[in-house]
């Protein structure tokens, strides 16, 4: 945790002070690379200082609660920094929390360290980096141009190599992935619930942020601002939830976590470019707290279902579950939505009009396309972009909708019953690891 901390600082100032584009993709990876490090940490030590079921509960419930607040504010923060300073400043607003984090967390967190020392399998990092990259670009790309032999190859290709790569996961004596802990239904079935519940989160949050943004008109401050009323909802429902899994079995209350967040996406299904503001964020509050409220339980249930030892491998494997989901999110969602954008807009815009190219790939391009237009046609433009782009969220929100109705069938048929087993006997834990009662 402390080395992804200090990686995540050095990333956060290169990010600042980058002077191309490509030398900020880079520190964006270190950044990635460093987060990394930090979030399956914090998982794995929760795991390994709380024994007890019901404090581990609520440990990952204020975990929970807290990263929803954390990602909450950061935009509030970031749009408050760039309507003052520039644009490395959001970056720069890092440094603190680590250098606070440095500080204290040698003095205030115990230290747990495992017998065996297991070595890191490059070739296994590369090979499930590249399926991922090359179905996501295949995805994007055959949503983008349509059915082209390309995109399926590079799909095709993608799903080849994540083959190859479980393959090797059987035959390694240090996988990277540790495929009989995802074998568990206790443990695998929560990692894949995470896995949806991201997919959808991630899939529409872009939507909604060009929405208040580039529909409404709202700056980036104020778009922050009113993005805080979705997580109220989200921070309410995680104790809420974690309160009803103590008389409920969990995969009740994840399966009713997953229909609110459900109802909420068929909710932005009705958003259009004249909605009320109170309309979209009332239903992004209905989806972020269903999703929250069943993320915290799956979290929660997954970490109990590994062994003390196997805790940073198992914090890892979720965490990169939800990573994919979320890329996965962004590409499917993503892609539903500029696929009806870019043919409402074929249709609206006449070939010889001037950007017509940007006006039809992107909103952004089009409200950028109508600063050069005359103010007749620029109003136009945008009105017909606007309102394809509302249409496009309301497909993707469909979509978004029957994953979360999946999530929650899966939740009640795989994981009924999980949460009131038994859990196996601790081993003895290590004196690093003891906090006072």
């Amino acid at each position: 945790m402390l080395a992804g901390a200090v990686l995540f600082g050095a990333a956060s100032v290169l990010a600042a002070y980058a002077q191309t584009s490509e030398m900020l993709i880079v520190a964006r990876a270190l950044l990635g690379l460093g987060g990394a490090a930090l979030m399956p940490s914090t998982l794995a030590l929760i795991r390994n200082l709380f024994h007890d079921a019901k404090q581990r509960a609520k440990a990952v419930t204020l975990w929970t609660t807290v990263m929803t607040a954390g990602i909450s504010l950061g935009p509030v923060v970031s749009g408050l920094l760039l309507e003052h300073f520039w644009w490395g400043s959001v970056f720069l607003i890092n440094l603190p929390a680590m250098v606070l984090l440095l500080v204290l967390v040698p003095f205030l967190v115990p230290e747990f360290r495992t017998a065996q020392r297991e070595r890191f399998d490059l070739l296994s990092s590369v090979l499930s980096l590249g399926a991922v990259l090359l179905v996501v670009h295949g995805i994007k790309e055959w949503a983008r141009h349509g059915y082209d032999p390309l995109p399926a190859v590079t799909m095709g290709v993608g799903l080849v190599v994540g083959f190859v790569f479980v393959r090797r996961q059987k035959h390694l004596a240090h996988p990277m992935i540790d495929l009989g802990l995802l074998g568990r239904r206790t443990f695998g079935g929560p990692v894949f619930a995470n896995l949806l519940a991201m997919f959808a989160t991630v899939g529409m949050a872009v939507f909604l942020t060009q929405y208040l943004q580039s529909v409404l008109g709202l700056s980036p401050f104020r778009a922050a601002l009113w993005s805080l009323v979705p997580a109220v909802g989200a921070a309410v429902a995680a104790p809420v939830a974690a309160a009803l899994a103590q008389r409920v079995d969990r995969a009740y209350v994840m399966g009713g976590g997953f229909l609110v967040s459900a109802c909420g996406f068929l909710w932005m299904t009705q958003v259009r470019a004249d909605s009320a503001l109170w309309f979209a964020l009332t239903g992004a509050a209905l989806y972020a707290g269903g999703l929250v409220a069943a993320m915290a339980l799956a979290t929660e249930l997954a970490l109990g279902a590994a062994p003390p030892e196997r805790a940073g491998s198992a914090a890892a494997v979720l965490e990169s579950g939800q990573e994919l989901g979320g890329a996965l999110g962004m590409a499917v969602l993503g892609s539903i939505g500029a696929a009806v954008y870019s043919r409402e807009m074929a249709d609206a815009v006449p070939a010889g009009m001037p950007h017509a190219e940007a006006v039809r790939e992107t909103l952004g391009g089009a409200t950028a396309a109508a600063a050069r237009l005359p103010d007749e046609t620029a109003d136009a433009v945008l009105t017909a972009a606007r309102d394809a782009y509302t249409h496009g969220m309301s497909f993707a929100a469909v979509g978004a909708a029957v994953v979360m109705a999946a999530a929650g069938v899966f939740s009640l048929a795989w994981l009924r019953g999980a949460g009131r087993a038994k859990p196996p006997a601790e081993p003895a834990e290590p004196r690093s690891a003891v906090l006072p009662s």
